[in-house]
């Protein structure tokens, strides 16, 4: 990539410092621009990025919303689905958000989303190797493939039509039978009742924490970024050319140009600019557990019970759940429970179940359409926001699109 000039020299703050932050905040370094991270955290990639579920799916992009949110509906409304549920409230932001997502649930539209997302993960992919081949960072990152695991024969089916569209695209993957499935991850001989498989062989897992720490030193240490940590910022004010980014901690400090990346808490630092961003938390759960007996080495996501299991060395990462309009990042102890149970159900020999290391719950900031906003929201100010279940995957190649952004805006 050669380095676009416009951006030089220009003192830039990226206000979040997740996987999404870090990604934007090297783009625009190495073009020059002078970079400052501010993050409310005690460090990078603690809130959303810190124990998503490992996997980099770079060939899985497909829209939340599809034709199957019709079927799921009453229970996501009525709290009767265990895995996909909702907290109903009288917010008009919660309305607007709702009515926009099921307007994304035709087959059209999903198909046009899921394309969409997926020529950024192409892109994310080609920028995550070519980051690792200037900077190797030690991450448990490698090419897993993954396997789709279905137990409806109608689900199964449905999914032909989406891998055919995928296909077309040049990407790597195909239907497997359950004995060609077990074949390929002798794990899933634990699984009973599959219909079948999806296989993504170029798929890829890594543990996003431990990316995120050795790009922030990095990037601290090639590329003379700032990092503020403990520093919540509590509003931007536009001062001529230029932008006040104020804290928590009574500070100010003036730069020429600021990039959001604070997933669901952005709503609330831009709407007094008169800025509305179309971003839901969905709360998700995971757990590290030792490997188990048959702990698989591909990646595994079992779409009936909606969990994903991601091998991280001697570790298993074991992720789910989605409670649509719950803003509250605690772990709450029965749906951790859930979380085990549903995983212990669906692979009993994948983990040791009974030594859970450690268990986390995050709050993924998801748009209607399942492509995140990377956009100028105004002379100086920019987004990168909302990417919703692939933050992890998407980072590199949305972070490269922002600084296009930015480079377009001058």
């Amino acid at each position: 990539m050669k380095t676009t000039f416009p951006l030089a020299g220009r003192r830039t703050a990226v206000i979040g410092a997740g996987v999404v932050g870090l990604a934007t905040a090297y783009a625009l370094a190495r073009r020059g621009a002078r970079v400052h991270l501010i993050d409310r955290s005690t460090g990078p990639a603690m809130g959303t990025s810190f124990a998503n579920g490992a996997q980099l799916s770079y060939a899985y992009t497909d829209a939340m919303a599809g034709p199957a949110v019709w079927k799921q509906l009453p229970g996501l409304l009525f709290g009767n689905d265990r895995c996909f549920r909702a907290r109903n409230s009288l917010d008009l932001d919660y309305f607007r958000w709702g009515l926009s997502f099921l307007r994304n649930a035709t087959a059209g539209r999903n198909r046009r989303n899921t394309l969409d997302v997926l020529a950024l993960a192409q892109a994310s992919r080609e920028e995550m190797d070519a980051l690792l081949e200037r900077h190797p960072i030690q991450f448990e990152h490698r090419v897993a493939g993954k396997l789709h695991v279905y137990y409806s024969a109608e689900a199964f089916h449905t999914a032909r039509a989406m891998v055919e569209l995928k296909q077309a695209h040049g990407v790597r993957q195909w239907l497997v039978s359950p004995e060609e499935a077990m074949g390929i991850e002798p794990a899933l001989a634990g699984a009973t009742g599959m219909a079948g498989a999806v296989y993504s062989p170029e798929e890829a897992v890594g543990d996003p924490w431990r990316f995120a720490t050795g790009l922030l030193e990095i990037l601290r240490r090639d590329y003379a970024v700032e990092a503020s940590f403990n520093r919540r910022v509590t509003a931007l004010r536009r001062d001529g050319q230029h932008w006040q980014v104020h804290s928590a901690q009574r500070t100010v400090q003036t730069f020429d140009q600021v990039v959001v990346c604070t997933g669901i808490d952005a709503a609330r630092l831009l709407r007094p600019l008169g800025i509305r961003v179309p971003v839901m938390a969905v709360k998700g759960y995971s757990f590290t557990a030792p490997c188990g007996s048959r702990a698989p080495t591909t990646s595994i996501t079992d779409t009936s019970r909606k969990l994903v299991f991601a091998r991280l060395g001697s570790s298993i990462r074991v992720a789910g759940l989605a409670e649509v309009n719950e803003w509250d990042t605690t772990p709450e102890a029965a749906r951790v429970r859930d979380l085990v149970d549903l995983a212990r159900a669906s692979l009993p020999q994948a983990a040791d179940y009974d030594q859970v290391a450690s268990h986390w719950a995050g709050l993924r900031p998801v748009t209607p359409t399942s492509a995140p906003v990377i956009r100028a929201a105004s002379p100086g100010l920019a987004l990168n926001l909302g990417h919703g279940m692939l933050g992890w995957t998407l980072a590199m190649g949305s972070a490269e699109r922002l600084a296009a952004v930015l480079h377009h805006a001058r």
